[in-house]
């Protein structure tokens, strides 16, 4: 594993989701106005933003692990397409688990099924946006 690669890598899909997530708050401010519909589920606003320092970190983490599932796949060549056709088939996968755990949440709080769509689609495609950049950037090491 190339460990200077896979910390390139953990930084630049780190960029890349939260960069897609502040475009998303800029472009569509209704869906995270959304939850403020669900008081008895979610945190207020400004509750929210005292914890905001352990939903970030947990994202790193998550993103860190994600890349770290892709070092330890990609063993073919280092080719800058190869690399993002893996990463996008991995976001893809990612992208599936995330939204199983958005059905489980519909499941489990009192939340509306077009809330838990838009939740859905956003972390889909913020997986496979995340993915697709890890899988440009990381570059395994030469072989021996």
């Amino acid at each position: 594993m190339n460990y200077s690669s896979l910390a390139l890598a953990a930084l630049g899909g780190t960029v890349a989701s939260f960069g897609y997530g502040f475009l998303l708050m800029w472009l569509l401010p209704a869906l995270f106005e959304a939850p403020l519909k669900y008081p008895g589920v979610f945190r207020a606003k400004e509750e929210m933003m005292s914890v905001a320092p352990v939903g970030f970190g947990s994202s790193i983490v998550a993103i860190v692990v994600v890349t770290i599932i892709f070092a330890m796949t990609h063993h073919r060549g280092s080719g800058a397409m190869e690399g993002a056709m893996e990463g996008a088939r991995l976001g893809v996968l990612i992208g599936i688990f995330a939204i199983c755990n958005v059905a489980h949440n519909y499941m489990n709080l009192n939340i509306n099924f077009n809330f838990s769509l838009q939740q859905a689609a956003t972390y889909f495609v913020q997986w496979v946006i995340t993915c697709i950049v890890i899988g440009l950037i990381y570059n395994p090491p030469a072989a021996s």
